[in-house]
């Protein structure tokens, strides 16, 4: 383990977007935590990063990352997608339990994050599979998985068809206060590779219709309307699925949600000429769908924005659409996404970069433990997970440039804003460009 060393970091615009705080001074870490924020002549540190031009904002936290580990073919990808993270800013991160084999034992857990803990990038927060090997048949023992570090409890993409299981999943959930990761979408309709519409039938795709989604989503909040148990749903994809959800919260439903970096800037017509780097889960969808989730985002409908980080190799994407792997690497695209998202639509920049942090640390809540209230925060006492960037810096995406050893994405060739510069985590300084 390495010591977290006394960090300065001089002269940056701090901001700190659950509070507002918005000022051009100094940060001081220490012992994992901030302990000043503001010139503080009594502090000496170990080590002082520069900040001079940049912003310095809390670590973003990512709610949709697949680590690929443990896995029998994706050896060293746990250090190759956690490298990935924190040059993207990137703190924490929370893994759908889809490994091979899933996530549904507590060794499993215990063995994934003690070798995240030893490579010192990014924090890594499991998921456990609500049902064995993600089966839909029988609940996994979820104390166990808890108590071995598991945050809450999913499916991953494997539609949970009985609706009496997923009724016991959340009454058990419910009873000790587990939070249950779900995708909308129903088994039978969402078995397509393209969102159904005039496109998906001029190119011949099989489509997954917009009721895969809302059918999905009436079954969750009638089950939740029942069992009271706490829900967050992943990667909304509809505008019928975000008047939906926002009905549900003017109810009161212990619900709360999040998109994908992909499905806030694209849509089905950007798939072009059957290009496999447009094959995602959920499908890309037409634009109105695209304006309902930016608003819905920026309204707080939608909770958090997610890279939905998926890497494919090259294999796996070298094939026809309709068969090839659905995934996109996003890790070190999530800021600058969500940069391009508050330039191009005049979102206050606080408001923008707290769909990152905050309001992401908010869906996982007290299964942070005993610094939840100042997770994603940068406040004095708050965790030391710092991100420092230059705004005024572009770059060209390119994937031989990424860390990720499954570099596909979707925005190959785009310039888009914004340049990580030193990412801390725990007090210690795991990416300095």
């Amino acid at each position: 383990m390495k010591t977290a060393m006394k960090t300065l970091i001089q002269g940056g615009r701090v901001i700190d977007p659950a509070t507002g705080f918005d000022a051009i001074t100094d940060v001081a870490l220490a012992d994992g935590v901030v302990v000043a924020i503001g010139n503080r002549t009594d502090f000496t540190p170990d080590q002082t990063i520069d900040a001079t031009g940049c912003i310095v904002m809390p670590g973003l936290i990512d709610l949709a990352v697949r680590l690929r580990e443990p896995g029998h073919e994706h050896a060293g990808m746990l250090a190759s997608e956690l490298a990935a993270a924190v040059a993207g800013g990137v703190t924490r991160v929370v893994c759908p339990p889809d490994t091979d084999p899933v996530l549904d034992e507590a060794g499993l857990v215990e063995m994934l994050r003690y070798r995240a803990d030893r490579l010192q990038l990014a924090g890594v927060y499991p998921l456990g599979a609500l049902t064995r090997n993600l089966e839909g048949e029988v609940l996994t023992e979820m104390l166990h998985l808890t108590q071995a570090g598991c945050i809450g409890f999913g499916q991953a993409e494997v539609a949970l068809a009985d609706t009496q299981v997923m009724q016991r999943a959340l009454q058990y959930a419910s009873t000790f206060n587990y939070t249950v990761w779900l995708r909308p979408q129903e088994k039978y309709l969402g078995k397509g590779v393209a969102a159904s519409g005039p496109l998906a039938m001029r190119m011949g795709l099989s489509g997954v219709p917009v009721a895969a989604e809302t059918i999905a989503l009436h079954t969750i909040f009638e089950l939740v309307r029942s069992t009271r148990a706490r829900v967050h749903l992943c990667r909304l994809s509809s505008a019928a699925g975000v008047a939906l959800v926002r009905q549900a919260k003017q109810e009161g439903l212990p619900i709360s949600c999040d998109v994908s970096i992909n499905s806030l800037h694209l849509t089905d017509v950007d798939m072009g000429y059957f290009d496999s780097r447009m094959r995602l889960n959920p499908p890309l969808r037409q634009q109105h769908d695209r304006d309902a989730l930016r608003a819905a985002l920026a309204d707080g409908t939608i909770d958090a924005l997610v890279s939905d980080h998926t890497p494919v190799d090259d294999d796996a994407k070298a094939l026809p659409f309709a068969q090839s792997e659905p995934g996109a690497t996003g890790l070190e695209l999530l800021l600058s996404l969500t940069y391009k998202w508050a330039l191009d639509h005049n979102i206050p920049l606080a408001q923008a970069l707290g769909t990152i942090t905050h309001r992401a640390a908010d869906v996982v809540g007290s299964a942070w433990g005993d610094a939840a209230a100042m997770v994603g925060r940068l406040q004095v006492g708050a965790p030391a997970d710092v991100c420092v960037f230059d705004p005024a810096a572009h770059w060209v995406v390119e994937s031989s440039a990424l860390r990720s050893q499954g570099p596909h994405t979707p925005f190959s060739g785009y310039e888009l804003p914004v340049r990580v510069r030193a990412t801390v985590v725990g007090g210690h300084v795991a990416y300095r460009a």
